[in-house]
């Protein structure tokens, strides 16, 4: 099985939405076959069949335990991988379906969040010799102990990039209702650009603060393992964007990408004493109730008391302030929250030979009235919390004033 005739895709719930995309994607797959190639196909759920099985979950109970929600989630992906490969059946195209749990897609028992360990790519190599196609359910492994386990909202794209790194393919296709990536959000801003390419390092900053193009731990796999990725289309022939190593990238912007995220709130906490170990203290507690935090800044320190900022996903705030408020109370210090936020970033490796660019970002926000209320750098990316009624105008300001003038 030579690797230029191998190729993994992976078709997102837009691509099989119906039987009628479905019919088109087998055709799609077809067309690889016929010019020779061997074809594992990861595939999602169709379209909204997701969230209408957590809407059942949520009519049965308030509080789903995770274990049994990752039993039902996991069937939306059996259902695609079924059809899809009788839809090539149909069209004279040998295949056989996979759920993750028959490839062995071993991960951490983390349910709806789980982590992917390993691949046996035993079955799926030797079903490639027997099978010009094999089509697998995205988003779901296993654990050690048997249990199905689910990868998280966008893990299809983390399953098809690791089954391509476990095959040694270095070209793995996303097919999604896109033709590419883009400098911003096209619902957003007028007319941004169509990027030919961008790298990893670009790519996971945008996907880790807001851009819903690909799954960040897709991207972080795919740079971990050397997978060019390709993003395209479902719904054309059209060339997408190709994800690649920065010293691959022909054309540089100072900008690549401008994106926002608005399911973060932030957590201030005043008059902090300014000695060894606090921060660590605050952060354990997070880490200990397996919370997520993306920013935080701590002030420099004023009579030896400072203040600690930071930003938590807004599912995780009531959780948060309650381990805030324990934690002031025992040290008499105050602390304010605030859910109205978003964070909006310029990411782009053109930054790292370019100088002004905070300063120029900042102006355009000054000159709009836009406050900033934190702020997190890179090498390759700034990042402010603003107020979440700005968003929209923040993310045109910036895209206007790195990349339409």
């Amino acid at each position: 099985m030579s690797e230029e005739k191998l190729i993994v895709q992976k078709y997102g719930g837009t691509s099989v939405k119906n039987t009628e995309r479905i019919l088109a994607v087998a055709n799609r797959i077809k067309s690889h076959v016929d010019d020779g190639f061997r074809v594992v196909a990861v595939v999602s759920a169709m379209g909204d069949s997701t969230d209408i099985l957590v809407g059942l979950a949520l009519e049965i109970s308030g509080s789903p335990d995770r274990r049994e929600m990752d039993m039902l989630l996991s069937t939306g992906e059996q259902v695609s991988v079924a059809l899809v490969t009788m839809a090539l059946h149909e069209i004279g195209v040998t295949a056989i379906s996979y759920t993750g749990l028959q490839i062995k897609m071993l991960t951490t028992g983390n349910f709806s969040d789980a982590r992917i360990e390993s691949i046996s790519s035993d079955k799926l190599r030797e079903s490639l010799k027997n099978y010009q196609v094999v089509v697998v359910a995205g988003f779901q492994g296993v654990d050690k102990e048997g249990n199905i386990t689910t990868l998280g909202r966008g893990g299809s794209d983390t399953s098809a990039v690791a089954i391509a790194s476990s095959l040694d393919c270095k070209d793995c296709e996303i097919y999604t209702d896109v033709d590419g990536i883009y400098t911003a959000d096209p619902r957003i801003v007028k007319n941004p650009l169509k990027l030919k390419q961008i790298s990893y390092d670009e790519m996971l900053e945008l996907s880790r603060l807001g851009s819903g193009i690909l799954h960040s731990r897709s991207v972080e796999f795919a740079k971990k393992y050397n997978v060019r990725l390709h993003v395209r289309s479902s719904f054309s022939a059209d060339v997408g964007t190709f994800v690649i190593p920065k010293e691959e990238i022909m054309e540089q912007y100072v900008i690549s990408g401008v994106t926002a995220k608005k399911d973060e709130a932030k957590v201030a906490i005043y008059c902090v004493q300014d000695y060894p170990g606090t921060a660590a203290e605050i952060f354990e507690l997070m880490s200990n109730e397996k919370i997520y935090v993306n920013m935080i800044v701590q002030t420099t320190a004023l009579d030896k008391e400072t203040s600690i900022s930071f930003t938590v996903l807004k599912s995780d705030l009531d959780k948060t302030s309650k381990l805030i408020e324990s934690f002031c109370s025992e040290r008499s210090l105050s602390f304010k929250t605030k859910k109205d936020i978003a964070i909006v970033s310029a990411i782009g490796v053109g930054m790292l030979s370019s100088y002004g660019v905070a300063a120029k970002m900042f102006r355009a926000l000054s000159n709009e009235n836009i406050n900033i209320e934190m702020i997190s750098t890179s090498e390759i990316g700034i990042s402010c919390v603003i107020d979440i009624e700005h968003t929209e105008l923040a993310q045109k300001i910036i895209h206007e004033t790195f990349l339409e003038s």
